[in-house]
């Protein structure tokens, strides 16, 4: 589950039930949380939701459909509704955790590839940051937002996620501009 803020409404994802034997969640929704505690669902069919990011002029919400190999984008209305969803970038990954950057960018951690992409949209790749492990989610931080930090950890496949293994990294690296948006 995930979740991201805007003007006091915080939207949260998170995968259903599994439909079949063999999988593993099935399809997600997006629900908005408004300040005076109301919940609703805004958005549904998402193919497992994942990260999520808000613009800095709060009229667009980014999500990472991981097993849709894409990022997602919606309308934000100024009740918190979501419209007009679009594909943002078509990946040749499986986005995780998400950021956004001042030129408009979006970064995603993607576990089995063990890599942070840099996309703009339309998916056209700006860098990429290998790891040696899983790349479960990204954030830039820093007194000047401008250090990639990265949480990593060795992926072993959905029926191992419960582990004594202590293979968890945070890892950062400069990055070419600041993070914008929400979270933040």
């Amino acid at each position: 589950m995930r979740s991201s803020s805007t003007g006091g409404n915080i939207y949260v994802n998170g995968g259903g039930p599994a439909p079949a034997a063999g999988q593993h969640f099935g399809p997600g929704t997006i629900v908005l949380v408004t300040p005076d505690g109301a919940v609703r669902q805004v958005a549904d069919t998402i193919a497992f939701a994942n990260g999520m990011a808000v613009t800095p002029d709060n009229k667009t919400l980014i999500i990472a459909e991981s097993h849709a190999n894409r990022l997602s984008a919606f309308d934000i209305a100024a009740d918190g509704s979501l419209s007009n969803r679009r594909t943002w970038a078509d990946l040749d990954g499986y986005p995780d955790g998400i950021c956004l950057d001042a030129d408009g960018a979006v970064w995603y951690a993607d576990v089995p590839n063990k890599h942070c992409v840099r996309v703009r949209e339309g998916g056209d790749v700006l860098q990429t940051v290998t790891a040696d492990r899983g790349c479960f989610a990204c954030m830039l931080g820093a007194a000047d937002r401008k250090t990639l930090f990265i949480t990593a950890a060795e992926w072993r496949g959905f029926e191992h996620m419960t582990s004594e293994a202590r293979t968890g990294k945070v890892l950062g690296i400069k990055a070419p501009a600041p993070g914008v948006g929400w979270p933040g």
